[in-house]
């Protein structure tokens, strides 16, 4: 189920209170009042934006652990392959992927 936060542009959408306008011409103490609110508005997106960059970095670290991981096992799998044919023992085959022996049981 999509939220609100995933509706693309939903979030770049500005209201009347964000536009700054107003139906009561503004005074001098309201123009003190729009910096403060405005300076806390920029410090909220420059902390929010550093978190952004730090989860980015991180998702990037992981991705490139698992590129390697998907590497390593691939070149493990591509040499189990080819070692199943110089044995001698076939397609049989041997570690935690073998085929278990089973047997009936009767109550």
């Amino acid at each position: 189920m999509r939220g609100v936060t995933d509706v693309s542009g939903l979030r770049e959408i500005r209201s009347l209170h964000t536009t700054g306008k107003r139906s009561i011409p503004g005074s001098q103490n309201s123009a003190y009042l729009d910096l403060y609110m405005l300076e806390k508005q920029k410090e909220r997106l420059e902390k929010e934006a550093a978190l952004l960059e730090k989860r980015s970095q991180a998702i990037r670290k992981r991705l490139g652990e698992i590129q390697r991981q998907a590497e390593s096992l691939q070149k493990s799998a591509s040499l189990t392959e080819g070692r199943k044919g110089k044995d001698g023992r076939g397609g049989e085959p041997s570690g935690p992927g073998k085929k278990w022996k089973t047997f009936s049981l009767n109550y």
